[in-house]
């Protein structure tokens, strides 16, 4: 049984870490995309912002995905070595998952302040 949990818990965590690399890659080539047409292109501030923003959510999803993943693997891993590797990545990534979705949150409060001003 034992044997059939990490069986199945090392392919889920390929398969989530998978996911996590499909978002980042796509919300990269996006940013790339639109940062090329706000660089280019006749744009606004607010076009900017938007586009780094939209950016900062599709790395705030793949590290959370990538979190979920770690979580899983210290369900399986039996030495502590590995444990505290797992955790270290674990903590590295909720700290930038963290700052990530602080600045998202007050870039967000900035333009509803701004939009009330100009209402």
């Amino acid at each position: 049984m034992k044997e059939w949990l990490v069986f199945l818990s090392e392919n889920v965590i390929l398969l989530i870490d998978f996911a996590a690399m499909i978002v980042i890659v796509i919300g990269t080539v996006e940013v790339l995309i639109n940062a090329v047409r706000v660089m280019f292109g006749p744009t606004s501030g607010h076009e900017r912002r938007q586009v780094w923003l939209r950016y900062a959510s599709w790395l705030v999803a793949g590290l959370t995905l990538q979190l979920g993943a770690d979580i899983i693997e210290t369900a399986i891993t039996t030495r502590w070595d590995a444990v505290g590797r797992i955790a270290a990545v674990a903590v590295i990534r909720t700290f930038l998952n963290y700052f990530l979705e602080h600045d998202l949150a007050e870039v967000r409060e900035r333009q509803r302040e701004t939009s009330t001003a100009q209402a």
